[in-house]
């Protein structure tokens, strides 16, 4: 652990205050964006920062030109930029992320803090599974060169690959995405090898929400025999910019100094304090960032923030993922997340598999109840209408939703080498 992530909190907030101000200025003077965008406003400090816009991610895609595919919020000369990394991008077009030299080393120093914090260590052997790029995420693998690690690289939907690199290498931890892991443990199951037999001491999983859901996990540290943690980056601001410690009690903000972490009301963008069992959308802001930087991003991942002391002795605030603001759905009222349905149902294993779908019944984010959920049954066991009811009536007690569970076969839904669809329409 460094000692920035031992410094006391206020502390880092007063130096975060004096980055911010200068990026700032910087903003004001290479920024078309935020120039046009903060017209009229009188920024600051960190203190007023609620007092500025939000940025959305369709208003950085309006100023893409054929000219400049970066957008208006482009800061840095052509000479300076040594890796563009994309997204793939909700239209079918990539958003291209351009990085200056300093960026990438800042990326890279948040990226190694938060899967440090997982508690591996140089010298161990660590196999990945996420591709070099040209997503974000290969950002992240150089990360594991500056803690030490020996890293095994094998790349995405490559299971005979990572398996054998398991067997003959004997690593310590793997890093994967939460529904990958969860496939490799029924998959290995169904050709008779038993992955909590295997030299795995850490499952280091990212990419998605699930990581961190009680019944989830159980199930993966179960299957693998190993400790599981989660990381969170995200793409427009960084990768791995969160990771958990071995405590398991939330994801520490790996990037302190670099990002500074704002939590508002996802539906009218209302800003709320960073206290502890808070809940809300993330917003993130650029302190030290010179290529394409960003303020009061909207990430529209939905967070509930721990602000408790933890043991580990890291200072920064922790976060837990519930799920995407933009996969959200809304019941009579009531906002539901896909992940947190997955986490109620998980709860009634051995019951069932863990996996669900939720399918509604009309377009958009708003539903009429009964909303639709599939519950896959585990191996061997047969639909029960007690077990069905149960479910319901837990989903309506902790969720505040009324449901029409399907009970089906286990195996009947799909599984992902990637990231899972939790919702099919």
């Amino acid at each position: 652990m460094t000692e920035t992530e031992r410094l006391a909190w206020p502390e880092q907030l007063a130096l975060d205050d004096e980055s911010y101000r200068t990026q700032l200025a910087y903003l004001m003077e290479r920024s078309p964006f935020y120039r046009e965008k903060l017209a009229g406003f009188d920024p600051h400090g960190l203190a007023e920062i609620s007092e500025l816009p939000l940025t959305d991610k369709e208003e950085l895609r309006a100023t893409v030109t054929r000219e400049n595919p970066f957008g208006a919020h482009l800061c840095a000369a052509p000479a300076e930029i040594v890796r563009i990394y994309s997204t793939s991008g909700t239209t079918g077009e990539p958003s291209y992320i351009p990085l200056t030299a300093g960026d990438l080393e800042n990326w890279v120093t948040g990226s190694a803090r938060s899967y440090a914090a997982s508690g591996v260590r140089a010298g161990q052997r660590l196999v990945s599974t996420y591709n070099a790029g040209p997503f974000v995420a290969g950002a992240a693998l150089a990360a594991f060169d500056r803690i030490g690690l020996s890293h095994v690289p094998v790349g995405t939907g490559n299971t005979q690959r990572l398996l054998k690199a398991i067997e003959l290498l004997r690593p310590e931890a793997v890093v994967l995405t939460p529904s990958y892991a969860a496939y490799l443990v029924e998959a290995v199951a169904e050709r008779g090898i038993d992955l909590s037999a295997s030299s795995v001491e850490r499952v280091l999983v990212a990419g998605e929400p699930g990581g961190g859901e009680p019944a989830f996990r159980a199930k993966l540290e179960q299957g693998w025999g190993a400790r599981v943690t989660e990381a969170m980056g995200i793409g427009d601001i960084g990768p791995s910019l969160w990771g958990e410690c071995e405590e398991q009690t939330g994801m520490h903000l790996g990037a302190r100094g670099f990002v500074h972490a704002e939590l508002v009301d996802p539906e009218t963008g209302a800003s709320r304090p960073l206290e502890d069992g808070a809940r809300g959308e993330l917003v993130l802001t650029h302190l030290r960032h010179r290529a394409a930087p960003l303020l009061r991003f909207r990430t529209r991942d939905h967070v509930e923030v721990r602000t408790s002391p933890c043991p580990c002795g890291r200072t920064a605030p922790r976060i837990r993922c519930v799920g995407r603001t933009d996969g959200m759905l809304i019941v009579r009222g009531v906002n539901v997340f896909p992940s947190a349905v997955r986490e109620v149902v998980g709860a009634f294993a051995p019951a069932v598999s863990g996996h669900i779908v939720v399918r509604p019944q009309a377009p958009g984010i708003k539903q009429d109840p009964p909303l639709p959920v599939v519950v896959e049954l585990a191996r061997d066991a047969t639909a029960d209408d007690g077990l069905a009811e149960a479910i319901r009536e837990r989903l309506r007690e902790t969720l505040v939703v009324q449901t029409r569970v399907e009970l089906v076969p286990y195996g009947t839904l799909r599984r992902s080498d990637y990231k899972s669809k939790l919702v099919e329409r």
